[in-house]
């Protein structure tokens, strides 16, 4: 009965609708574009914070790609005459060079670092238990964003949207260009500043008589690495714009 009753008032109320409506045209109008403008400003938003994401997944993701490209560091000991700084083989040299790298990637397990043929002093295994909480942080760091940037930019595509790619290509190669121009012009000072940003104590500066290990670890190695991470980060920065461009011209064959 409840609704018998209401279908008679239906008409009216249609009516009385239709006719607010075409009251407010001009105010509808302006709501609508109101509303675009807002979804416009989010869209843009969110482009930027995926894109930040992906820059934050490009960087970890270098990081710990030339952590684990180990044949940088057993090219380097025939380059940089290590063998000559220790009373040690080239295979030795390796095997506590390894003892290092499993030390720091979390899914080896190491908990406790100790090399086959170096003593440690107190002040050294802090330093390299700080080392590994940071390299730690960054394969999490890169796991999660890789997560979010991949699933985020999955959906954005499958929208029509490319622009976050941009941005993340564009974004990316920043990081290298102001990077690649402090090591241009002073590699020792950005060393020692990064050592400075990155840690609240002086642990890093190694005594050679009571932790002998930084004389397999000469500070061209880290030169080395830090040239590869710029090259893997602007290889990422490349593989947005080259992703970018494939999604490109695939909307235009569309068309």
């Amino acid at each position: 009965m409840f609704w018998a009753h209401s279908l008679v008032f239906l008409p009216e109320f249609t009516v009385f609708v239709f006719y607010a409506i075409m009251k407010d045209t001009g105010k509808g109008r302006r709501t609508s574009e109101d509303s675009m403008e807002k979804k416009k400003f989010a869209v843009a938003i969110t482009d930027l914070l995926l894109a930040l994401i992906g820059c934050l997944f490009i960087l970890s993701a270098s990081v710990v790609l030339v952590l684990n490209i180990r044949v940088i560091y057993y090219h380097d000991i025939d380059t940089l005459h290590l063998t000559k700084e220790v009373d040690l083989t080239k295979e030795q040299i390796r095997e506590n060079y390894d003892a290092l790298i499993d030390y720091n990637l979390f899914w080896k397990g190491e908990d406790t670092l100790q090399f086959p043929d170096f003593p440690m002093s107190e002040h050294g295994q802090i330093h390299f238990a700080e080392v590994r909480r940071i390299f730690v942080a960054l394969q999490y760091l890169m796991i999660g964003s890789a997560a979010v940037f991949f699933i985020g930019e999955w959906g954005k595509l499958r929208r029509g949207s490319r622009r976050s790619l941009k941005l993340t290509a564009i974004l990316a190669i920043v990081l290298p260009l102001a990077a690649g121009a402090m090591i241009a012009s002073n590699w020792e000072a950005f060393f020692i500043g990064f050592h400075h940003v990155m840690f609240s104590n002086d642990y890093w500066l190694f005594d050679p008589a009571t932790d002998p290990v930084i004389l397999i670890l000469p500070d061209a190695f880290f030169l080395h690495c830090a040239l590869a991470i710029l090259i893997c980060v602007l290889a990422g920065s490349a593989l947005c714009m080259g992703g970018y461009c494939l999604a490109a011209n695939r909307k235009n064959k569309r068309k």
